[in-house]
């Protein structure tokens, strides 16, 4: 009887590491899962153009209690031509990883990458900063009440919806970023305004210039999506979305890629 009990022991012991062990082989095989890098698809995909931006234009996720959750990113295209047309494309979603997704948490309605004359950058800037904000091109500064502000031209005056710009941008903001930001592969997001950047995610520009569903949801956003990023946590499956405001695929002289 007592080498019965025994055998018994060891039988339940050995059966109890074997489920252990299956269940962190099953925990290491959902969590390494490779993700591309989307931007960088993208800017692969362009090679050939010498000029370009690429806005993080909409964020989503999907929490699940039994598998991995998963993140998802949609950008916006815009590549200006040498006749000062510009196209602009609204890409599919783009499933990316949880890394991925909270390092650019911040950064919607923001430009995550660009290319002027040849040269890549991806530091985070305000949209239009990269190459249309300051080109004369575009628009010029005007003085108004002993400050200075952008102004596009009537042919561009669209710029200021596709870049969110729905109050005008201060020459200073643009300097601080041309001086102290630009050269020096920085972020920049503007100064605080009652505790918010002016620009990114929980901007006072997003929350001033946006009617959208993102406009009505940015306070749940910050509280779940920010946290949900951070930490774990076990409720039952749901699904969230962040959305910016729905304007259509645009060209300045009629067609471009659409969606």
């Amino acid at each position: 009887m007592r080498k019965i009990k025994t055998y018994l022991k060891r039988f339940l012991a050995v059966s109890t590491c074997c489920v252990v062990a299956s269940v962190l082989l099953c925990s290491c095989g959902s969590s390494s899962v490779s993700y591309k890098n989307e931007v960088d698809v993208l800017v692969r995909d362009m090679n050939d153009i010498s000029n370009f931006s690429i806005i993080l234009y909409d964020m989503d996720y999907e929490k699940n209690t039994f598998s991995s959750d998963v993140y998802r990113h949609k950008y916006q295209i815009i590549i200006p031509d040498k006749d000062g047309e510009i196209d602009v494309k609204e890409t599919g979603w783009k499933e990316i990883s949880e890394p991925n997704f909270k390092s650019h948490v911040n950064d919607m309605g923001m430009e995550v990458a660009s290319k002027v004359d040849g040269k890549l950058s991806k530091a985070v800037t305000p949209a239009g900063y990269s190459q249309f904000v300051g080109n004369e091109k575009y628009g010029q500064w005007e003085d108004r009440g002993g400050s200075s502000f952008w102004a596009f031209y009537g042919r561009y005056a669209m710029m200021s919806s596709l870049f969110n710009m729905m109050s005008p941008t201060p020459r200073s903001y643009y300097n601080d970023y041309s001086d102290n930001y630009r050269n020096r592969g920085r972020g920049y997001y503007g100064p605080d305004q009652n505790g918010n950047k002016h620009y990114g995610t929980s901007s006072t520009v997003n929350s001033r210039g946006n009617t959208s569903k993102w406009g009505k949801s940015q306070s749940a956003f910050k509280s779940s999506v920010q946290n949900r990023v951070s930490r774990s946590t076990g409720s039952s499956s749901t699904r969230k979305r962040v959305t910016r405001s729905s304007s259509s695929s645009y060209r300045s002289r009629g067609g471009g890629f659409g969606k």
